[in-house]
Protein backbone atom coordinates (compact mmCIF):
# COMPACT_ATOMS: atom_id res chain seq x y z
CA UNK A 1 0.00 0.00 0.00
CA UNK A 2 1.44 3.34 -1.04
CA UNK A 3 0.00 6.33 0.76
CA UNK A 4 0.84 9.93 1.45
CA UNK A 5 -0.56 13.43 1.18
CA UNK A 6 -2.35 14.73 -1.89
CA UNK A 7 0.18 15.94 -4.46
CA UNK A 8 3.15 13.91 -3.19
CA UNK A 9 3.43 11.87 -6.39
CA UNK A 10 1.66 8.58 -5.67
CA UNK A 11 0.26 8.39 -9.22
CA UNK A 12 3.62 9.24 -10.81
CA UNK A 13 5.37 6.63 -8.65
CA UNK A 14 2.92 3.88 -9.61
CA UNK A 15 3.04 4.83 -13.29
CA UNK A 16 6.84 4.59 -13.27
CA UNK A 17 6.76 1.24 -11.46
CA UNK A 18 4.38 -0.05 -14.16
CA UNK A 19 6.80 1.17 -16.85
CA UNK A 20 9.70 -0.66 -15.23
CA UNK A 21 8.01 -3.98 -14.51
CA UNK A 22 4.81 -5.78 -15.45
CA UNK A 23 4.77 -8.01 -12.36
CA UNK A 24 2.50 -5.67 -10.42
CA UNK A 25 -1.22 -5.19 -10.69
CA UNK A 26 -2.40 -1.73 -9.72
CA UNK A 27 -6.10 -1.82 -8.88
CA UNK A 28 -8.08 1.09 -10.19
CA UNK A 29 -9.81 3.06 -7.45
CA UNK A 30 -13.50 3.83 -7.78
CA UNK A 31 -14.45 7.47 -7.16
CA UNK A 32 -17.35 9.86 -7.35
CA UNK A 33 -15.14 12.83 -8.27
CA UNK A 34 -15.11 14.23 -11.78
CA UNK A 35 -12.23 13.30 -14.08
CA UNK A 36 -9.37 15.78 -14.40
CA UNK A 37 -8.15 16.65 -17.89
CA UNK A 38 -6.39 13.66 -19.43
CA UNK A 39 -7.80 11.07 -17.01
CA UNK A 40 -9.54 8.05 -18.50
CA UNK A 41 -12.35 6.04 -16.91
CA UNK A 42 -11.19 2.56 -15.94
CA UNK A 43 -7.53 3.54 -16.29
CA UNK A 44 -6.88 6.35 -13.81
CA UNK A 45 -10.03 5.81 -11.74
CA UNK A 46 -13.39 4.15 -12.15
CA UNK A 47 -15.64 7.22 -12.25
CA UNK A 48 -19.15 6.52 -10.96
CA UNK A 49 -22.13 8.41 -9.64
CA UNK A 50 -22.64 8.79 -5.91
CA UNK A 51 -25.62 6.41 -6.17
CA UNK A 52 -23.55 3.69 -7.89
CA UNK A 53 -20.84 4.07 -5.26
CA UNK A 54 -23.34 3.69 -2.43
CA UNK A 55 -24.68 0.51 -4.09
CA UNK A 56 -21.14 -0.91 -4.24
CA UNK A 57 -20.79 -0.25 -0.51
CA UNK A 58 -24.15 -1.88 0.23
CA UNK A 59 -23.19 -5.02 -1.73
CA UNK A 60 -19.79 -5.34 0.01
CA UNK A 61 -17.94 -4.85 -3.28
CA UNK A 62 -15.33 -2.48 -1.85
CA UNK A 63 -12.33 -3.45 0.23
CA UNK A 64 -12.37 -0.03 1.82
CA UNK A 65 -13.94 3.31 1.13
CA UNK A 66 -13.77 6.84 2.44
CA UNK A 67 -15.08 10.29 1.75
CA UNK A 68 -12.24 12.69 0.95
CA UNK A 69 -12.75 16.34 0.00
CA UNK A 70 -16.45 15.70 -0.57
CA UNK A 71 -15.98 12.71 -2.90
CA UNK A 72 -16.04 8.97 -2.26
CA UNK A 73 -13.06 6.73 -3.04
CA UNK A 74 -12.88 2.95 -2.69
CA UNK A 75 -11.03 -0.12 -3.87
CA UNK A 76 -13.06 -2.88 -5.58
CA UNK A 77 -12.36 -6.29 -3.98
CA UNK A 78 -12.61 -8.09 -7.33
CA UNK A 79 -9.46 -6.45 -8.66
CA UNK A 80 -7.35 -7.66 -5.74
CA UNK A 81 -8.78 -11.17 -5.77
CA UNK A 82 -8.04 -11.68 -9.44
CA UNK A 83 -4.45 -10.48 -9.18
CA UNK A 84 -3.62 -12.40 -6.01
CA UNK A 85 -5.23 -15.58 -7.35
CA UNK A 86 -2.96 -15.25 -10.41
CA UNK A 87 0.11 -15.06 -8.14
CA UNK A 88 0.88 -11.43 -8.91
CA UNK A 89 1.84 -8.67 -6.51
CA UNK A 90 -0.64 -5.89 -5.95
CA UNK A 91 0.47 -2.34 -5.33
CA UNK A 92 -2.20 0.13 -4.32
CA UNK A 93 -2.48 3.87 -3.99
CA UNK A 94 -4.60 4.81 -0.99
CA UNK A 95 -4.99 7.93 1.08
CA UNK A 96 -3.82 7.90 4.70
CA UNK A 97 -7.38 7.38 5.96
CA UNK A 98 -7.78 4.39 3.63
CA UNK A 99 -4.46 2.94 4.78
CA UNK A 100 -5.67 3.02 8.38
CA UNK A 101 -8.78 1.08 7.38
CA UNK A 102 -6.83 -1.43 5.27
CA UNK A 103 -4.42 -2.20 8.13
CA UNK A 104 -7.34 -3.87 9.88
CA UNK A 105 -8.61 -5.63 6.74
CA UNK A 106 -5.42 -6.87 5.05
CA UNK A 107 -3.13 -8.47 7.58
CA UNK A 108 0.27 -9.04 6.06
CA UNK A 109 0.09 -6.09 3.66
CA UNK A 110 3.05 -3.70 3.62
CA UNK A 111 2.36 0.00 4.07
CA UNK A 112 4.64 2.66 2.57
CA UNK A 113 4.28 6.37 3.32
CA UNK A 114 5.43 8.52 0.40
CA UNK A 115 6.67 11.85 1.73
CA UNK A 116 7.72 15.05 -0.05
CA UNK A 117 11.14 16.61 0.50
CA UNK A 118 9.44 19.37 2.48
CA UNK A 119 6.13 21.15 2.90
CA UNK A 120 7.09 23.97 0.51
CA UNK A 121 7.69 21.56 -2.39
CA UNK A 122 4.33 19.89 -1.73
CA UNK A 123 2.56 23.25 -1.80
CA UNK A 124 4.33 24.23 -5.02
CA UNK A 125 3.27 20.97 -6.65
CA UNK A 126 -0.35 21.36 -5.55
CA UNK A 127 -0.45 24.86 -7.01
CA UNK A 128 1.16 23.76 -10.30
CA UNK A 129 -1.57 21.14 -10.94
CA UNK A 130 -4.15 23.87 -11.48
CA UNK A 131 -7.90 23.48 -11.29
CA UNK A 132 -8.21 24.18 -7.56
CA UNK A 133 -9.06 27.36 -5.73
CA UNK A 134 -7.10 28.72 -2.77
CA UNK A 135 -9.51 27.26 -0.19
CA UNK A 136 -9.10 23.78 -1.68
CA UNK A 137 -5.29 24.07 -1.66
CA UNK A 138 -5.32 25.24 1.95
CA UNK A 139 -7.60 22.31 2.93
CA UNK A 140 -5.20 19.88 1.24
CA UNK A 141 -2.20 21.41 3.04
CA UNK A 142 -3.97 21.22 6.41
CA UNK A 143 -4.83 17.58 5.73
CA UNK A 144 -1.23 16.90 4.68
CA UNK A 145 0.00 18.20 8.04
CA UNK A 146 -2.25 15.69 9.84
CA UNK A 147 -1.14 12.93 7.46
CA UNK A 148 2.54 13.60 8.17
CA UNK A 149 1.77 12.98 11.84
CA UNK A 150 0.39 9.53 10.91
CA UNK A 151 3.50 8.52 8.95
CA UNK A 152 4.90 6.66 11.98
CA UNK A 153 2.06 4.12 11.61
CA UNK A 154 3.51 2.92 8.29
CA UNK A 155 6.03 0.12 7.81
CA UNK A 156 8.29 2.28 5.64
CA UNK A 157 8.69 5.94 4.66
CA UNK A 158 10.03 6.77 1.21
CA UNK A 159 11.06 10.29 0.30
CA UNK A 160 9.89 11.53 -3.12
CA UNK A 161 12.14 14.45 -3.99
CA UNK A 162 10.90 16.59 -6.88
CA UNK A 163 12.95 15.70 -9.95
CA UNK A 164 14.24 12.37 -8.56
CA UNK A 165 11.32 9.99 -8.97
CA UNK A 166 13.67 7.10 -9.81
CA UNK A 167 15.09 7.11 -6.27
CA UNK A 168 11.59 6.69 -4.82
CA UNK A 169 10.75 3.94 -7.34
CA UNK A 170 13.98 2.10 -6.49
CA UNK A 171 13.21 2.34 -2.78
CA UNK A 172 9.68 0.91 -3.19
CA UNK A 173 10.89 -1.92 -5.44
CA UNK A 174 13.59 -2.79 -2.89
CA UNK A 175 10.96 -2.93 -0.14
CA UNK A 176 8.81 -5.26 -2.25
CA UNK A 177 11.76 -7.57 -3.03
CA UNK A 178 12.68 -7.72 0.63
CA UNK A 179 9.11 -8.55 1.68
CA UNK A 180 8.74 -11.14 -1.07
CA UNK A 181 11.91 -12.89 0.15
CA UNK A 182 10.68 -13.24 3.73
CA UNK A 183 10.21 -16.96 4.47
CA UNK A 184 7.43 -16.26 7.00
CA UNK A 185 5.32 -14.26 4.52
CA UNK A 186 1.64 -15.27 4.76
CA UNK A 187 -0.76 -14.91 1.83
CA UNK A 188 -3.20 -11.99 1.98
CA UNK A 189 -6.86 -12.91 2.16
CA UNK A 190 -9.24 -10.49 0.46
Amino acid sequence: MVSGPSGVGKDALLARIRERTDHFVVPVTMTTRSPRPGEADGVDYIFVTREAFLQAIAHGELLEHAEVYGNFYGVPRSQLRGALDAGRDVIMRVDVQGAATLRGVLSGAVFVFLAPADEASLEAHLRSRGGEDEDSIQRRLATAAREFAASSEFDHTVLNVEGDLEQAVDAVLTIVQSERARPDRAPIDV
